[in-house]
């Protein structure tokens, strides 16, 4: 499954290391996470959620739709 955090992060113009920070973790565990070399555990999927204001549906490719479920 491709994830969307790269393009998503991208697209709000930060670095890893500036999301690293919000999360809690090292740069190089996130850039794991992007590359797809690690799974992303469930509650930072839900931080990158919330983060991007945005759903995890979205974040792991399974609907095109950006705005969260209310």
């Amino acid at each position: 499954m491709q994830l969307r955090i790269r393009d998503v992060r991208e697209d709000h113009d930060l670095t890893q290391q500036q999301v690293a920070q919000y999360l809690l973790c090292d740069q190089s565990l996130y850039s794991k996470y992007e590359r797809g070399e690690r799974d992303v555990p469930l509650n930072i999927m839900i931080k990158l959620a919330q983060f991007y204001v945005t759903s995890i549906d979205y974040l792991v490719g399974l609907t095109e739709e950006k705005k969260p479920y209310r």
